[in-house]
């Protein structure tokens, strides 16, 4: 997406960045900006949960009045003309969010709070409710950002780990293969080193992708174009050795079409779960919904004891590179609308209809 003019004057110069945080329903974003759909003559938040509009009609504004200025009406859904009981603390929040994102050990709750304004049991449910995420959660992300970039510039493996801010080899260690689905040294070198042997396939919901490390399924894509599900392979593992074509894969290759083919019936594959660790208990989450039933995003939220933190559980849904195994095709929004599907909607819904016996 190039940047836009837009009525009134306004030069949306950063328009790929924002159009991101829509697609990802980034609450952080609330209060920068708010788009506006050309189609529905509605605007909203960035955060908000209504269907992804087609980018090409999409506007952006500084704020709601400006949108409304040009014509469009507040969406009934996310209501971007009012604050909500967090809001007014966001600016508080961003504050203690550039805080821990600069500090080289994370602040204990108690001097985040002092930074807010706020008490420490109030501060914690605030923050959660703005960011998606609890403050520990959030600087376990920031350390995790720095160790991927100290790893690329480091002399060694074992000075990233300090320098991002682990106070022990081993506490890096504990998580390293889930934060980085490789080793520390394979995700240094670009995931240089690190054998995936993947295929190409046909299925009855167009093209597939299979992608096994030593450890299981790595990624499962679904797509019309076979050649950018491998360019999205390819970005996920820029340096690593990816070996197609070999015969004795295609059994199990086989085996993952026929999982896709029959979604409501259980399987013993192997999975490589990589994600944060808050993806991966959303993604764990996912697969203890039944075939042939669905969860909201609420639920989801709340199962996992964090039930302001649906949009976040939308984002780590979009997140999912296994497809089916991980079956975020099993979530819908409140309303019971199938909502967004990484691999599109009329793939979700076939899927959805195979494991109840419609299809």
């Amino acid at each position: 997406m190039n940047a836009l003019e837009l009525p009134g004057g306004s030069v949306a110069a950063d328009a790929p960045a924002m159009w991101d945080a829509i697609a990802r329903r980034d609450r952080s974003a609330d209060g920068r900006f708010v788009y506006a759909v050309r189609s529905t003559g509605v605007y909203c938040r960035p955060s908000c949960g209504a269907r992804l509009p087609k980018p090409e009609n999409v506007l952006f504004y500084d704020n709601g009045a400006a949108a409304a200025r040009a014509g469009f009406r507040a969406c009934k859904r996310c209501k971007p003309n009012e604050g909500t009981r967090e809001m007014p603390h966001a600016p508080a929040i961003e504050r203690v969010c550039r805080l821990i994102e600069a500090a080289d050990d994370s602040p204990r709750l108690e001097q985040l709070a002092s930074v807010a304004g706020l008490s420490p049991h109030y501060f914690h449910r605030v923050f959660k409710a703005i960011t998606g995420v609890t403050p520990r959660a959030y600087a376990d992300r920031q350390r995790v950002r720095r160790m991927q970039t100290h790893l690329a510039e480091a002399s060694s493996v074992t000075n990233a780990i300090y320098d991002a801010g682990y106070n022990a080899n081993s506490r890096f260690y504990e998580k390293s293969h889930g934060v980085l689905g490789m080793t520390a040294t394979q995700y240094r070198n670009g995931g240089a080193h690190a054998r995936i042997r993947f295929a190409l396939a046909q299925c009855s919901l167009g093209a597939i992708l299979v992608a096994v490390t030593g450890q299981g399924i790595c990624a499962l894509l679904l797509g019309d174009d076979p050649e950018a599900l491998l360019r999205d392979l390819q970005d996920r593992f820029p340096r690593a050795e990816l070996v197609g074509g070999e015969r004795d894969f295609d059994q199990f290759v086989a085996r993952v079409i026929a999982m896709v083919e029959n979604p409501g019936l259980a399987h013993d594959l192997p999975l490589d779960i990589r994600g944060t660790a808050f993806q991966q208990r959303v993604w764990e989450a996912l697969r203890a919904i039944p075939p042939g039933t669905t969860a909201t995003y609420a639920e989801i939220a709340a199962r996992l004891g964090a039930p302001k933190s649906a949009r976040a559980v939308a984002a780590a849904c979009a997140a999912n590179p296994i497809a089916v195994a991980v079956p975020c095709h099993r979530v819908v929004r409140r309303d019971g609308d199938l909502a967004g599907y990484r691999w599109g909607l009329e793939r979700k819904q076939k899927l959805l209809k195979r494991e109840t016996g419609e299809d």
